[in-house]
């Protein structure tokens, strides 16, 4: 039996913590720079926690995060 091609794999969130956001256009630097992730269909931030919850359509990859929040001049937090 084959693998049905027409069915769409559910999007995976995962959350992430970024240290040093304070405003409105740390939260655009950060969105910016993780919609450029492959795979990576939606980004939202919650600026008074900190979390980034990135949606995906497959497993992204933690360097690849890192090196975009990187970009974008903040941190993940530990």
């Amino acid at each position: 039996m084959g693998k049905d091609m027409s069915r769409r794999d559910p999007e995976l969130q995962t959350t992430y913590t970024v240290a040093g956001m304070t405003c409105q256009h740390c939260v655009a630097s950060v969105t910016e720079e993780l919609s450029e992730v492959d795979g990576v269909t939606d980004v939202t931030v919650d600026l008074a926690t900190g979390a980034v919850t990135v949606t995906s359509s497959a497993q992204l990859d933690d360097v690849a995060i890192k090196a975009a929040v990187t970009e974008a001049g903040y941190e993940l937090a530990s």
